[in-house]
């Protein structure tokens, strides 16, 4: 998979309360870039713990579940877009299928 945008992923990592994320988001970042998922199902069969939600997106849990990520895939051209990366309390506070 193609993921738009691993900067998204660095800048909140590089928060000084969110150090602890940078690990986590870059082995996840590794297994998605070269994963070829093709359906939620795919993602679920790697994340099984990962959200299936609206519009093609899936929130994944990140360190424990401290931290949520939610990614908007377009399975037919093999890219995810990064649409939100925040603390579980920042998540509670979106609609993860709009943002």
């Amino acid at each position: 998979m193609r993921i738009i945008a691993k900067g998204t992923l660095r800048e909140f990592w590089e928060q000084p309360d969110h150090r602890d994320a940078e690990q986590p988001l870059k082995v996840w970042y590794a297994e998605a870039k070269h994963a070829s998922w093709r359906t939620p199902t795919d993602v679920k069969a790697h994340y099984r713990h990962a959200s299936i939600i609206g519009d093609n997106r899936v929130v994944f849990n990140i360190a424990g579940n401290k931290y949520r990520l939610v990614v908007k895939f377009h399975y037919n051209t093999g890219i995810g877009f990064v649409r939100f990366v925040g603390t579980h309390h920042a998540y509670d506070g979106i609609d993860a299928e709009v943002i």
